[in-house]
């Protein structure tokens, strides 16, 4: 593949920095990865990804497109020992979204490989995903960095490179680029360079949910649970959830989140005090008997925020965003990693057309995918009256269907299957709307009516 230019730089090592690296490796001469953190061989937390302690989870679409771009990715990941859900068994997951519970037996239909779940922690995942990358020829990653500023032309109609900062000894260098890729979370330096260029700060859409979780990550004996996988979503009335999910080397995180000022307290017995109305009994006991693998810890999310790169007239060129640092939406959704990695796929398709209007095509194309995440998510949080945000007839009408689709799923697991696939971000949304999907629910839904309103047989023992 003809190479577009010498050197491409991008900033932050989080999942959209990397997996932008690894698209910009089959497009310029070298790819340079800039992080602030140390980044060790090993799989280990790092102080800049807060959130690697929680509970995370690579959706269906997610494990795709990274077995897409590092073929043979996903059974490196089931050899290091993450856990897969790609049986269809519906006994070894336990989900509820807003109050409807999934079924609990049988093998949902369909292709179970198409749909698997892959559960590695954060920092292995992160760590595999390095050491692929580490393995092109012409990709460095270099830990240890402070972004000082980001350089342009004297016009301010290019961005020319970086300066960056050895946070060891000090020593400042700059580094010429021919793209520079903007991964630095929602703290990223692209929205203050805009402003001092004279192009102006991006539109920012919030929904301001104040979401609070902790998380306990913990050693369960194995054949403690059946199960591998507990999701536990806010339901009308409770805006607090929880999640169990099972990782490599039998290590377990328990995790309990809360909303609009339901903040989970931050020790073990309060955190099963604050999920024991909703979760299910024998998932708070085999926590209490798994071995604690270090303290309670605590990440907060104020809002949803939507940069709108997509919306500016004027973009300079030689710079993209990725990664939260263009979208950051409610973790307890679990979107984020794939995200990232659907705006990957959208950096690739729009550098395949060159690297003149690259911005434009890119930011129009990336929020394709940001729009139908933003949509499920926001669409969710607003049904909370408590949370704030622009709220619309369509909103309103949506979540309603949404509940009534959930109630279908309860029964009826093709229904459930078209659910999370649209959850997973697998199909589009429009898939919930098709004339044979609807039946399907309204007959689950009619069934399921007649068999509440049959009466009870009366005790007749005396």
């Amino acid at each position: 593949m003809p190479k577009l230019g010498e050197r491409a730089v991008v900033l932050g090592a989080s999942m959209g920095g990397l997996l932008a690296a690894r698209v910009l490796a089959d497009f310029f001469r070298t790819v340079t990865v800039i992080e602030r953190d140390e980044l060790p061989d090993d799989p280990v937390n790092r102080r800049g990804v807060p959130q690697g302690r929680h509970v995370h989870s690579l959706l269906a679409r997610g494990a795709q497109i990274l077995e897409e771009l590092f073929p043979g990715f996903l059974d490196e990941l089931v050899a290091a020992g993450a856990p897969v859900w790609d049986d269809g068994e519906l006994s070894k997951v336990y989900v509820s979204f807003s109050g409807h519970e999934l079924p609990r037996s049988g093998t949902v239909a369909g292709d179970h490989q198409a749909m698997a779940i892959h559960m590695p922690s954060r920092p292995l995942l992160e760590c595999h995903v390095r050491r692929r990358l580490r393995a092109l020829e012409n990709v460095t990653i270099h830990g240890g960095q402070d972004v000082a500023e980001l350089t342009a032309a004297a016009d301010g109609s290019r961005v020319t490179g970086v300066r960056v900062v050895n946070r060891a000894g000090g020593a400042q260098q700059e580094l010429p680029a021919d793209l520079v890729v903007d991964a630095m979370g929602r703290g990223a330096h692209t929205p203050a360079l805009l402003e001092k260029l004279g192009y102006g700060r991006p539109i920012e859409d919030h929904i301001v949910t104040h979401t609070t979780y902790v998380s306990q990550s913990q050693r369960i004996p194995p054949g403690t649970l059946q199960e591998m996988l507990f999701l536990i979503n806010p339901a009308p009335g409770r805006p607090t959830g929880m999640s169990l999910s099972g990782y490599e080397h039998d290590t377990w995180i328990f995790t309990v989140f809360g909303m609009v000022g339901h903040e989970p307290p931050r020790d073990l017995a309060g955190m099963l005090s604050f999920a024991e109305d909703y979760a299910p009994a024998h998932v708070l006991a085999a926590v209490r008997t798994g071995e604690p693998l270090g303290p309670v810890v605590e990440h907060r999310m104020p809002s949803s925020q939507w940069r709108r790169y997509d919306k500016m007239r004027r973009f300079p060129e030689g710079l993209l965003v990725i990664g939260d640092a263009m979208c950051s939406l409610n973790p307890i959704y679990g979107q984020g990693m794939t995200v990232a990695a659907l705006e990957a796929l959208a950096l690739r398709e729009s550098l395949r057309r060159g690297v003149t209007g690259l911005s434009r095509r890119y930011f129009r194309s990336a929020a394709k995918s940001i729009g139908v995440a933003w949509s499920l998510a926001t669409g969710s949080d607003l049904a909370f009256p408590e949370v704030e945000g622009r709220r619309t007839r369509s909103i309103s009408l949506t979540n309603r269907y949404i509940d009534w689709v959930l109630a279908a799923c309860e029964t009826d697991s093709v229904v459930g299957l078209q659910f999370l696939k649209v959850s997973f971000l697998v199909d589009p949304p429009a898939r919930l709307f098709h004339p044979s999907f609807i039946y399907r629910a309204a007959t689950a839904n009619r069934r399921r009516r007649q068999r509440d309103s049959r009466p009870q047989q009366a005790d007749m023992t005396v």
